[in-house]
């Protein structure tokens, strides 16, 4: 199956996105995303081949499909995680054994989400949606602790599915462990979470920024975070007025 699975991407793939795709995604020396390879799919394509085989695909498969070299092989690997876990946690085909051995394998293979993509694919929908009725969250700050920046993404963005529960604590522990991180994707994933707090809970936010000098924390950070601010007020915090 892994075979027709590289031949369905590869019948799609186009020799102008290789190149867009290696640059966009830093795969060159010194980038974040070093030593990848491309097929020059799509990411409608690759969903799409994902899904037709979505079914099908038992561990081993999704195992190769992450070990794989190519950064579009590895993306139709999560994409078929994720459809199985949703599938797992459906009222009709519940199948809490499923979820269990699905963040399992996502955690015992996590090097290979490794990039910011994969890491946004994957994250909120499997890891952060299989610990969102758990008591047991350690995982997360195992992951934050390692100094690598994917797994540090990871972490974090797996807290959007405990945001959408209105479920903030562990979203504002990591985004104050991370306010002050050296990597833009980083700036970014917590601005984001940030703002995806504040659109659940406006004082919440405001409160953390405060707390927290948000005149003092990277910019993209503080632009991403109050992003759907009203614009009066969002003036005053770009210019630490507020």
């Amino acid at each position: 199956m892994l075979n027709e699975i590289y031949d369905a991407l590869k019948a799609r793939s186009e020799d102008r996105l290789i190149k867009r795709k290696y640059k966009f995604f830093q795969a060159f020396k010194g980038g974040y995303g070093e030593g990848d390879h491309f097929l020059g799919v799509d990411n409608p394509n690759v969903r799409k081949v994902a899904n037709e085989f979505k079914s099908q695909a038992d561990f081993k498969v999704i195992m190769k499909l992450l070990h794989s070299k190519y950064h579009e092989m590895r993306f139709a690997g999560l994409i078929i995680m994720e459809r199985q876990f949703d599938k797992a946690c459906k009222k009709k085909t519940l199948d809490k054994d499923k979820q269990k051995k699905i963040y399992e394998l996502y955690i015992n293979e996590v090097n290979a989400i490794n990039n910011w993509d994969l890491v946004d694919l994957s994250a909120p929908h499997i890891l952060g949606r299989f610990l969102a009725e758990k008591s047991d969250r350690s995982i997360l700050y195992r992951l934050a602790n390692t100094g690598e920046l994917w797994k540090e993404r990871i972490s974090i963005l797996s807290t959007l599915a405990f945001i959408r529960n209105k479920d903030f604590n562990d979203t504002l522990k990591l985004a104050r462990k991370f306010l002050h991180h050296n990597h833009d994707l980083m700036h970014k994933a917590v601005g984001w979470m940030l703002r995806e707090i504040g659109k659940k809970d406006f004082e919440t936010e405001a409160e953390f920024l405060q707390k927290n000098k948000y005149h003092t924390i990277p910019r993209t950070t503080l632009r991403y975070a109050i992003e759907k601010f009203p614009e009066d007020l969002r003036q005053q915090y770009l210019k630490g007025e507020a």
